[in-house]
């Protein structure tokens, strides 16, 4: 873990979190929720050096620590949000980071005024979608990127039409994500998938298959945690997920991924993580 990191999640421990913990983001420093902190952490610690020295927007920062991570780094980093206790939050506790309220649709800057755009597990929380991605291309200046990621609909929601979370609006697999950053101008320069790492298989195996699903048992049936879940589930770290290419670089012209070798492939992933560019 970066410094930057884990500043963040000393910061945010303690008897309650800043941020309330309602299902809609993350927040460090919580035991029970490591993991899915953890898992969206590996993200912003691979967009670390894709970020650095330019100016870049956090797009729906949530709790902060991810935008906090980039100003390390960046020229600058604009974050955009439009809970105003996140903001507010923000604006306190992360100085580096200009926090920003405003709706994700109608971004607040001017045309091709930053040179990278994040938004990390929050397009799915979207009701506009395609306005949200045309917003990004309109504020990224030539040849900027956007770097985005979501909860892969195939393994997240198998099998349904209607995501489980009640906070997503549509969640969405590796087709469906390109071709949105296609018809909003963007040429899709890679999609590559979150996957357990090796000490998470194993956790996988010790708890029937799934640590994911243990944990969710856990949640809804509003009991304490069995000490051993905990202890895992706070054991988690970053590198324990890796973030793979698509196996054969399935992407044909018209964004379609094929299977590939079984839990290797993009539909396998747990989590979606696309690079898209403005042209030149």
């Amino acid at each position: 873990m970066t410094d930057s990191a884990d500043d963040a999640a000393r910061a945010a421990a303690g008897d309650s979190p800043a941020l309330p913990l309602t299902g809609e983001r993350t927040v460090p420093g919580l035991a029970e929720e490591n993991y899915w902190f953890r898992r969206h952490e590996v993200v912003y610690l691979d967009l670390v050096e894709a970020c650095r020295g330019r100016i870049v927007v956090d797009a729906g920062f949530g709790e902060g620590y991810g935008a906090a991570l980039l100003a390390d780094v960046a020229a600058g980093v604009i974050g955009v949000d439009y809970d105003l206790s996140a903001t507010a939050h923000v604006a306190r506790r992360y100085p580096a980071v200009q926090a920003t309220r405003g709706n994700l649709a109608a971004l607040p800057l001017a045309d091709g005024a930053v040179g990278a755009v994040v938004n990390l597990q929050v397009i799915e929380h979207l009701w506009d979608q395609d306005q949200f991605l045309r917003e990004c291309h309109r504020v990224l200046a030539p040849g900027g990127r956007l770097h985005i990621s979501t909860p892969n609909r195939i393994t997240f929601s198998p099998g349904r039409d209607t995501p489980l979370n009640p906070f997503h609006t549509r969640e969405l697999n590796a087709a469906e994500l390109t071709a949105l950053l296609t018809d909003a101008g963007f040429t899709v320069e890679s999609m590559r998938g979150v996957h357990h790492g090796p000490r998470l298989a194993a956790l996988d195996a010790k708890y029937g298959g799934s640590i994911i699903d243990a944990q969710i048992e856990r949640a809804l049936a509003g009991e304490p945690w069995p000490a051993d879940l905990c202890a895992d589930v706070a054991g988690v770290a970053a590198d324990d997920f890796v973030l793979r290419d698509d196996d054969r670089n399935n992407r044909d012209g018209g964004g379609d991924y094929d299977s590939g070798s079984p839990g290797r492939s993009i539909d396998a992933s747990l989590d979606l993580v696309a690079t898209a560019v403005k042209a030149p």
